[in-house]
């Protein structure tokens, strides 16, 4: 089965900031076509006065950067009422720092901001090296334009280095002089980017996950014909930090095969590599935070004992994904374990098979929540997601896809259906 995933939001969206700031001849191939990446599209392209970036926490973050660059332009930049709950001080006072001038229009440290721009003078920075790779990424592209280019240390343990060196990478492809000059310092160089740069965007491993979640629960043959997933557009070697889901989910059962002719993935299910049926999957997602919701549904459907670490961030997304995954995993029969900020662990079950309620998977306005819940269709046929359209956030065509999967095994029946929650 071939799956059409959406191109990838994260280096859709650096690529969108990056031609911005190089020229009007630099542009994105297969850019995304999701909800985040029109947003910044939007933004870059209008330069309204008033931006409102609806629940794209990636673009608030970029275009705050951005935006503080640009001689001659005032925005004030505002969104849904969740992302006027979600911090931005930190982004906010490293920017006033390097010689920003940005204020906040309602409550402190919070959305809505109005910021106008100027050039800014750059230099020395120290932020704590766990505050989101969003904020880091942000400063680490605009700061080329700074009169003193940056030098930031990051103190503290990093978290998501992958997204970061993604950016710096991007950056080079664009020309920037940018490097680790040592393990927690980055130095960046006061020199333009490089105008007429295509950058032709692969598709997202994020969005592959909920096909490996498939793959793990489905047998290797389905209807006594071998069953596989393709996923074009894919590459081993990739930018994206969550290309890991390959190596994560080989302890369940899934393994990832590369067609570099055919530029594609192809994943099956191979019972053989799985781990011993009891034994406990334990993995730090400090650096893959976006694949915790997919890889603990994935183990609650097959009972399978888990603990995940590394998942601070997890608070502060889209919605409280700790809290989210607790309320619904109960709905499948599962009490999920959570440990402060860090770690959400399953010891037992007390089923050996999932036992739905009936009550429809809430979503929360989170993309995630939706598409993680949605393989548990294939095991709970009578399986409900409430507000589905909240995949459009980053995967548009995720339930036609998912439609003809259920199809193609037998599973009948209207999914998804809307409801409130």
């Amino acid at each position: 089965m071939k799956i059409n995933l959406p191109s990838s939001k994260s280096l859709s969206n650096r690529a969108l900031l990056l031609c911005a700031l190089s020229g009007t001849d630099s542009s994105v191939g297969r850019m995304s076509n999701c909800d985040d990446t029109f947003v910044m599209w939007r933004a870059l392209t209008t330069r309204t006065h008033e931006i409102d970036i609806m629940a794209a926490g990636t673009a608030m973050r970029f275009l705050t950067a951005f935006f503080s660059t640009c001689p001659d332009e005032e925005h004030i930049m505002t969104g849904t009422e969740r992302m006027r709950q979600r911090p931005i001080g930190v982004l906010v006072d490293a920017l006033r720092h390097l010689g920003a001038e940005i204020e906040y229009t309602e409550n402190e440290g919070f959305p809505p901001i109005r910021i106008i721009g100027h050039q800014l003078r750059g230099g020395k920075l120290s932020l704590p090296a766990n505050v989101s790779s969003q904020y880091i990424s942000a400063l680490l592209m605009v700061a080329p334009q700074m009169t003193d280019g940056l030098t930031l240390t990051l103190e503290g343990d990093i978290i998501s280095r992958p997204y970061i060196d993604m950016t710096l990478s991007m950056m080079r492809t664009f020309g920037a002089e940018v490097r680790w000059t040592a393990d927690n310092v980055i130095s960046v160089s006061p020199k333009s980017y490089h105008d007429g740069v295509i950058f032709n965007v692969e598709s997202d491993w994020s969005a592959a996950s909920y096909w490996y979640e498939v793959v793990a629960l489905l047998p290797n043959k389905v209807h006594g014909a071998p069953f596989s997933i393709t996923l074009p557009w894919l590459h081993a070697e990739s930018l994206q930090g969550d290309s890991e889901v390959q190596r994560l989910f080989r302890p369940l059962g899934v393994e990832t095969e590369f067609d570099a002719e055919h530029e594609c993935a192809i994943l099956r299910h191979n019972p053989a590599i799985a781990m011993p049926e009891g034994e406990v999957y334990e993995a730090d997602l400090v650096n893959q935070p976006d694949l915790a919701q997919t890889l603990v549904v994935t183990c609650a459907l097959l009972r399978r004992p888990f603990r995940f670490t590394g998942l601070r961030s997890l608070r502060i997304k889209e919605t409280d994904r700790m809290e989210a995954l607790r309320n619904e995993l109960a709905k499948l029969g599962v009490t999920l374990g959570i440990e402060g900020d860090e770690a959400l662990f399953v010891s037992q079950y007390d089923s050996s098979v999932p036992t739905y309620n009936g009550e429809p998977i809430a979503t929360y306005h989170d993309h995630r929540m939706a598409m993680a819940f949605a393989p548990a269709r294939l095991l709970c046929h009578d399986l409900q997601i409430a507000h589905p359209e909240v995949v459009s956030k980053s995967y548009p065509n995720f339930w036609e896809e998912f439609a003809n999967l259920l199809l193609l095994v037998g599973v009948l029946g209207e999914f998804p259906q809307k409801t409130e929650a």
